[in-house]
């Protein structure tokens, strides 16, 4: 039953996210920018587990993650001067976003 809330919670946010994005593109990116998924997940993973120790390390997990995979966002940055498509954006940010994952992984081995 608790998987079931927490899709449902998470499908709404991200729902609502996107649908306002149309209307108000810079309030929604403000909303996507706040760490609801992460408030609503480190509190998931503690009620579901009870493990105080893992819970930190994720939210330790998380807070290096979250400059990480800003990556993502520098092609569309820099998209005037590349002069490619959205898509080759798109794909390009997406390689970015794993060499990051990589990133993190290496700097959370030492916590």
């Amino acid at each position: 039953m608790i998987f079931i809330i927490k899709i449902i919670a998470s499908s709404l946010i991200i729902s609502f996210a996107s649908w306002l994005s149309l209307k108000k593109p810079q309030l929604a990116g403000f909303i996507i920018a706040l760490p609801l998924m992460s408030i609503i997940a480190i509190a998931f993973s503690f009620i579901e587990h009870n493990d105080k120790a893992k819970t930190i390390v994720f939210a330790k997990s998380i807070m290096l993650a979250v400059p990480i995979s800003l990556i993502f966002f520098l092609p569309f940055f820099l998209s005037s001067f590349l002069n490619i498509s959205f898509w080759s954006i798109y794909i390009l940010s997406l390689v970015l976003l794993v060499v990051g994952f990589f990133v993190h992984r290496y700097l959370s081995s030492f916590f």
